[in-house]
C-alpha cells in the first residue's frame, strides 16, 4: 500500500505541473483549444488515479474542477480570469491533501469546503444555475459514427493505431469494422506502411471531445471524422443492430449513409423505449471511465520506461563507486605482479566498470525543466504582490544534471529569481519613463560548455551599480577606501555575510540574509557563481556546475608521499621543469610558452618539508574562464577514476579541497577543487603588487 501511495503522490505532482503550466500560458491566451484540452485531460486523470487509490474527496474535488473545464472546452463558458485564480488555490489545496486525502486537519476541511463552494459558485454563475455536478444522475447516451484512415507513416512516428483503437472501445459498447487496402498480398506491401483503416460505431455518455481527444497526436496526419448520428444507445436497438453487418475482416464496413438510412426506418417507439429503460440501467461512473483511461494512456509508457525509486538510484550509484574503487585495487596488484592474464581481466575490468558508470551515472541525469517550471508560478505570484508586469522566460530545460545537483539547487535559484523581481525589475511606471518595454523579462536559461553546465538568470532591470556597492561595503567596514578592486570583485561583495543593498525590509528580501547562502550552496556543489551586469540594462548572474557529484574522471598527482586527484576538466596543460627555476623565484610567477603565469607550489601550501626533494617538478596547467594558475607538484601519476568522498573535519576548512577518494591501495588522496585555488591565488598576487 506504501509503494501505492507513493506512485500515486508522482503522478499527482507530474500532473500538478502540467496543469499549471498550462494555466499560467492560458492566462496569455485564453482562448487556446489545446491549453484548455490539457488542463481537462490532467484533470480527469487525476481525478482516476485518486478514485482507484480511494482518495474519494479529492476525486470529487477534481470532478468539479474538471465540470468547469469541460465546459470551457465546449464553448458553453468563457475561460476567465476568475476560474484560473480559483484553479490556483484549488491546485495548492491538493498539493496539501493528496498527502492526506481524509483531510484530518480541521482548517484544511473548512478551506476544502470553502473552495468547494466557491467552485460550485463559478458553475452556477456562468452556467445560469445549470450545473451538473456528480450527483450520481443518469448520463444521456449518444451513438457516433467514427472513421479513422491513419497516414501509412504512422509506425515510423512510435503510434500504434489499435492502441488508439483500444482506447476509442473504452468509451462504451463498440462496433469496429476493420479495412485492408485491397492488393496488398500480390504487390509486396513495405511491412512498415500501414494500409488499414477503420470505421466504428461508438456508444458512449460523453460528448465529442473525449472522442477527438484519442486522436490528438495523429489528428494533423490522418483523415478522421466524427459524426453523431443519434442521441441513444443504437446498438441495443434491435431493428438497428440487426442490419449491421459482422466485424470480422470478411465483411465491408457499413457507410455513414446507410446507417442513416437504417436509423430513419426505426419505429419512434423503440426509441421511447430505449429511453425508458436508460433510468433502470446502472451507468458506468467517471470513476470508473477515468481508470480505464488511465490504464489506456499509460500503456504505451510502461513498454519504454519505469519508475525507479530515487533512493535505489542512489544505492546503485553508491554501489558502482565501490566497484570503481575495488577495480582500482584490481589494476595495481595486476601492475605490481607480472601476470599476462591478471593484466588482460585486469583491463576487462576497467572498461566494464567505466561503461558501468557512465551508465548508472546518465539514470541519475534528469532534464532540468523540472527544476524550471517550479518558478513560472513563483515568478507570477511575487509579480502580482510586487505590482510589477514580468514576462518569465526558460531556455535550455532540456540539459540533464544529476538529481542531486538539482535538489541542491532550488532554494539558490528562487533567491536570485526573488531579487531580481524585487531589485532589478522597475516598476511599470519607473519603466515607462525610461523608455523600456512595460513588461519586464527575466530568462532563466542552461546550456552544455565543455563538461560543465551553465544556468544564468537575466532580467532587463535596473542593474547594479558598482560605485554604490562599494560606498555600501566600505561604510559597513567590509572593505577599506584604499582597496582597488575591479568591477568583478565589486560585485562579489553582494556575497558576503550581511551585505543588502536594499533601504527596506520585506517579506521577499532586505534582510541581508541569503546572498552568502546562495554562494555557499553553489560552492558545496562544486560550482561557481559569477555576475554581470550594466547599469539600466539589466543583470546577469551565472552559476558553473559540474555534471555529477559522484565519480569524476581526475589526473592522480604525488607531492612526497602525498596523493591528490587534479579533476581533468579543468586542466589546460602539463609541463616538466627544474625545481632549482622555483626556489629562485620571488614574484611566484613562472613563464610557459612565454607567458608569466603565477604558480602556487603544494609543497610550501600543505608545509612539506625536504631537504632533498626531486631535481625535477610537474606543473599543471589550470584555467577558468578569466585566468590561468600553474599548480606544481612532484609527479604526475596518470588519470585516475575518483570517487568522492566527503572530508574529515581536519580537512573542512581547507580552501581548496574539495573531497577525497580511496586509492586503489586503500591509501586517501585529497581531490582538489581547480575554481577555488585560481580565486585564492589570484586574490593573494593583488594583494602582493
Amino acid at each position: 500500500m506504501e509503494n501505492l501511495h507513493s506512485v500515486y503522490l508522482e503522478e499527482a505532482e507530474d500532473l500538478f505541473s502540467r496543469i499549471e503550466e498550462s494555466l499560467l500560458l492560458l492566462e496569455k491566451s485564453p482562448d487556446d483549444a489545446s491549453l484548455i484540452a490539457e488542463v481537462f485531460r490532467s484533470m480527469h486523470t487525476l481525478k482516476g488515479s485518486s478514485s482507484m487509490y480511494g482518495s474519494n474527496k479529492v476525486a470529487d474535488f477534481v470532478h468539479n474542477l474538471e465540470t468547469i473545464y469541460d465546459r470551457v472546452r465546449g464553448h458553453e463558458i468563457d475561460l476567465t480570469q476568475d476560474i484560473i485564480e480559483a484553479t490556483f488555490k484549488s491546485l495548492d489545496h491538493l498539493k496539501k491533501i493528496v498527502q492526506s486525502p481524509d483531510i484530518p486537519d480541521p482548517i484544511d476541511a473548512k478551506y476544502h469546503e470553502k473552495l468547494t463552494a466557491d467552485i460550485l459558485g463559478l458553475l452556477d454563475e456562468y452556467s445560469g444555475g445549470g450545473s451538473s455536478i456528480k450527483q450520481g444522475s443518469v448520463s444521456t447516451k449518444n451513438t457516433f459514427f467514427v472513421s479513422f484512415v491513419p497516414d501509412k507513416n504512422i509506425f515510423k512516428n512510435g503510434t500504434n493505431p489499435l492502441l488508439l483503437i483500444d482506447e476509442l472501445r473504452d468509451l462504451g459498447p463498440s462496433r469496429v469494422y476493420t479495412t485492408i487496402k485491397k492488393g496488398l498480398v500480390s504487390k509486396k506491401a513495405d511491412p512498415k506502411e500501414c494500409h488499414t483503416s477503420w470505421d466504428i460505431i461508438l456508444v458512449t455518455e460523453e460528448d465529442e471531445n473525449p472522442i477527438q481527444d484519442v486522436f490528438i497526436f495523429v489528428e494533423d496526419t490522418s483523415d478522421i471524422s466524427i459524426e453523431k448520428i443519434a442521441d441513444v444507445d443504437l446498438l441495443s436497438v434491435s431493428q438497428f443492430a440487426s442490419k449491421l453487418p459482422s466485424s470480422d475482416l470478411s465483411s465491408k464496413s457499413p457507410t455513414i449513409k446507410q446507417i442513416k438510412k437504417w436509423v430513419s426506418e426505426i419505429p419512434q417507439e423503440a426509441f421511447e423505449n430505449i429511453a425508458e429503460e436508460a433510468t433502470e440501467v446502472e451507468e458506468v461512473t467517471e470513476d470508473e471511465k477515468g481508470e480505464k483511461l488511465q490504464r489506456s494512456h499509460t500503456q504505451d509508457e510502461a513498454i519504454t520506461s519505469i519508475r525507479v525509486s530515487s533512493d535505489k538510484l542512489d544505492e546503485l550509484m553508491n554501489q558502482v563507486s565501490e566497484l570503481v574503487t575495488t577495480q582500482a585495487g584490481l589494476s595495481l596488484y595486476a601492475e605490481n605482479n607480472f601476470d599476462p592474464v591478471l593484466n588482460v581481466i585486469a583491463d576487462n575490468v576497467e572498461k566494464l566498470s567505466r561503461q558501468l558508470r557512465d551508465i548508472a551515472f546518465e539514470m541519475t541525469l534528469i532534464q532540468i525543466s523540472n527544476l524550471f517550471r517550479r518558478f513560472n508560478r513563483v515568478t507570477r505570484d511575487i509579480s502580482t504582490q510586487l505590482g510589477k508586469s514580468v514576462k518569465f522566460i526558460t531556455e535550455g530545460g532540456e540539459t540533464e544534471l544529476d538529481k542531486k545537483i538539482i535538489d541542491s539547487l532550488a532554494d539558490p535559484l528562487m533567491h536570485l529569481i526573488r531579487n531580481s523581481l524585487d531589485h532589478g525589475i522597475e516598476s511599470t511606471e519607473e519603466r515607462i519613463k525610461l523608455g523600456k518595454p512595460e513588461k519586464g523579462t527575466i530568462k532563466l536559461s542552461s546550456y552544455y560548455s565543455g563538461a560543465k553546465v551553465y544556468i544564468q538568470i537575466e532580467d532587463d532591470g535596473r542593474g547594479i551599480d558598482a560605485q554604490k556597492i562599494r560606498e555600501k561595503a566600505i561604510s559597513n567596514r567590509l572593505i577599506s577606501k584604499d582597496d582597488d578592486l575591479t568591477e568583478k570583485e565589486i560585485y562579489d561583495l553582494i556575497f558576503m555575510p550581511g551585505f543588502s543593498m536594499a533601504k527596506t525590509v520585506t517579506d521577499i528580501s532586505g534582510r541581508g540574509v541569503g546572498m552568502d547562502v546562495v554562494k555557499k550552496n553553489i560552492l558545496d556543489i562544486r560550482g561557481d557563481i559569477t555576475v554581470e551586469s550594466k547599469i539600466g540594462k539589466g543583470t546577469k548572474i551565472i552559476l558553473g556546475l559540474p555534471l555529477t557529484l559522484s565519480v569524476i574522471d581526475g589526473l592522480l598527482v604525488k607531492v612526497e608521499a602525498t596523493s591528490f586527484v587534479v579533476p581533468l576538466v579543468d586542466i589546460k596543460k602539463c609541463f616538466e621543469i627544474k625545481r632549482e627555476e622555483l626556489s629562485n623565484d620571488f614574484n611566484e610567477l613562472i613563464t610557459l610558452e612565454e607567458e608569466k603565469i603565477p604558480y602556487l607550489d603544494l609543497r610550501k601550501e600543505f608545509l612539506i618539508k625536504d631537504e632533498n626533494p626531486p631535481e625535477k617538478a610537474s606543473i599543471i596547467l589550470l584555467e577558468n574562464e578569466e585566468n590561468k594558475i600553474a599548480v606544481c607538484v612532484d609527479a604526475i601519476v596518470g588519470e585516475y577514476q575518483a570517487v568522492l568522498k566527503p572530508v574529515g573535519k581536519y580537512y573542512r576548512n581547507q580552501e581548496f579541497v574539495s573531497g577525497a577518494t580511496i586509492l586503489g591501495d586503500g591509501s586517501i588522496a585529497l581531490v582538489l577543487d581547480a575554481y577555488k585555488i585560481i580565486a585564492r591565488k589570484i586574490v593573494k598576487q593583488k594583494k602582493s603588487a
